[in-house]
């Protein structure tokens, strides 16, 4: 193997990321209800996009939903749209959609993880802590998600 056919790395580098839309509603200050001494169950839903913006310029969106509940009451509800944007080289075509939908969010999700601690604290409860979450695995839910519907095909009521 010659010097000039080693393979060349993919580049990832974040140009920007920041806030694109925030929402935090503390429903059980608005309703008068003592959240502080029941245990929520938190329920966090996290959605991902990616589209490019320029010549190796992409977007990538992580949307979260944060629902916290306690004895059926609703306690808070903090809805985040987060982006980054960032440069990417030598990604072969084929591998593009997977790297920017687990390797870009990787590079933003410990921000992501920071504002909503702050918010929450800000907002009168406990910093939330939200835990890692698995790219990997997300990608895949949604890949077989997609490939599911496709094969349901569309559905049609009479």
């Amino acid at each position: 193997m010659a010097e000039n056919d080693t393979p060349v790395q993919p580049r990832l580098q974040v140009v920007s990321q920041f806030i694109r839309d925030l929402s935090f509603e503390n429903v059980a200050a608005q309703k008068s209800l003592n959240a502080s001494e029941a245990k929520p169950e938190i329920t966090v839903n996290v959605g991902l996009d990616a589209g490019k913006i320029g010549d190796d310029l992409y977007e990538v969106k992580m949307k979260v939903n944060i629902d916290a509940t306690a004895e059926g009451n609703k306690i808070f509800v903090l809805e985040m749209e987060y982006a980054g944007r960032f440069v990417v080289q030598n990604v072969p075509e084929a591998q593009l959609h997977p790297f920017l939908l687990i390797e870009c969010p990787r590079m933003i999700f410990p921000y992501v993880r920071r504002i909503i601690g702050d918010i929450t604290r800000d907002g009168g409860y406990p910093p939330l802590n939200v835990d890692n979450i698995d790219f990997v695995n997300l990608y895949r839910q949604e890949v077989e998600r997609r490939r599911a519907a496709q094969v349901e095909g569309p559905t049609s009521i009479s």
